[in-house]
C-alpha cells in the first residue's frame, strides 16, 4: 500500500519544486512590472515629444508683441486658452507618470533584493 494512500499521511513538496514555484510566482510579478515600466516610459516619451511640439506650436501662434493680446481675434484667444488647459493637463500626467515609473523601478528593485536569484534564474 502507498503511504499516499493512508488516511492522515502528509508528504511535502520537494525543495527544488517549492523552489520552482516560488520562482515562477515571482518571474510572473517581475514580467509585470517590466511590462508596466517600459509601458510608463513610452507614454512619458510620447506625451513629453506632443507637448514641446504644442508648445512651440503655441508660441508662434501667440505672437511676440507685448500688446498682441489687445489685437488677437477672439478665435485666436480661445484656441491658446484650450492649448493652455490641454498643456497644463499633460504636463500633470508628465508627473503623475514619472511618479509612477518610480514606483515601478522601487517594485522591481524590491522584487530582485527579495529574491536575489530572479535574473540569474530567468536568463536559463
Amino acid at each position: 500500500m502507498l503511504l499516499s494512500k493512508v488516511p492522515g499521511y502528509f508528504k511535502a513538496r520537494s525543495k527544488a519544486r517549492d523552489s520552482d514555484n516560488d520562482h515562477a510566482g515571482a518571474t510572473s510579478i517581475f514580467r509585470s512590472i517590466e511590462h508596466d515600466l517600459e509601458a510608463a516610459r513610452a507614454e512619458h516619451a510620447g506625451l513629453t515629444s506632443r507637448i514641446d511640439d504644442v508648445l512651440a506650436r503655441a508660441a508662434v501662434t501667440l505672437g511676440d508683441d507685448s500688446d498682441e493680446y489687445l489685437m488677437r481675434d477672439p478665435k485666436d484667444s480661445h484656441h491658446q486658452n484650450l492649448l493652455g488647459t490641454e498643456i497644463a493637463n499633460g504636463q500633470r500626467r508628465l508627473e503623475e507618470l514619472g511618479a509612477t515609473i518610480g514606483h515601478f523601478r522601487f517594485l522591481k528593485t524590491a522584487l530582485i533584493t527579495r529574491f536575489p536569484d530572479l535574473k540569474r534564474r530567468m536568463k536559463r
